[in-house]
């Protein structure tokens, strides 16, 4: 064998990492993997029998559909992130409400461990911004990879022109005048 086989394997499972990398870093990865495990014990736990030695609690309750619904939803949001960025602040505010219900619904959100998964997956979802690409070596036509979060500006508009500027630029603070130092004219 030579030295070039021995090293393709590694080579490309070291490919397929930068891939999977290059990949979770174009989308809210981490908080799509939480609304996902969010989604488990709020959906598994209404269901489940607990036995210790010959007691078995039950945990269903009577909204047992409610909190599969809620489960399989957040599941969905979950994968949604993952393969929708675009639409990740919808599935992020949708997760958090959904997160909030399953604490009334679903054994207080699954014992409050899917309720708090399902919270922060939302908030990382919405607060996920797509990162901006690098300038490569081979120039602008090159590959691009995604550096880091993008800060988003909003820049002041450009003078002159209708419908730009303050509305409030000529409010003086005082009532209309003839120009006789802010005194009305009788007469």
């Amino acid at each position: 064998m030579s030295a070039e086989q021995r090293l393709e394997p590694n080579e490309t499972r070291g490919g397929k990492r930068q891939a999977f990398r290059e990949w979770r870093g174009q989308r809210p990865f981490w908080g799509g993997l939480l609304t996902i495990l969010a989604g488990v014990p709020i959906m598994y736990l209404p269901y489940a029998n607990l036995t210790i030695g010959s007691l078995t609690v039950r945990m269903a309750t009577t909204a047992g559909a409610g909190s599969l619904i809620i489960g399989v939803l957040l599941v969905v949001l979950g994968l949604t992130m993952w393969f929708q960025p675009a639409s990740r602040v919808f599935a992020g505010v949708a997760a958090i409400l959904l997160a909030l219900v399953s604490i009334v619904v679903s054994n207080f959100g699954g014992l409050v461990v899917g309720f708090l998964m399902g919270l922060i997956g939302g908030a990382l979802s919405v607060s996920w911004a797509p990162g901006r690409p690098a300038q490569s070596e081979e120039g602008p036509g090159g590959p691009d990879r995604v550096v880091g979060p993008v800060i988003a500006t909003n820049p002041a508009p450009a003078a002159g022109g209708p419908g730009l500027g303050n509305g409030l630029d000529n409010l003086s603070g005082t009532s209309p005048t003839n120009g006789t130092n802010g005194r009305h004219r009788a007469g």
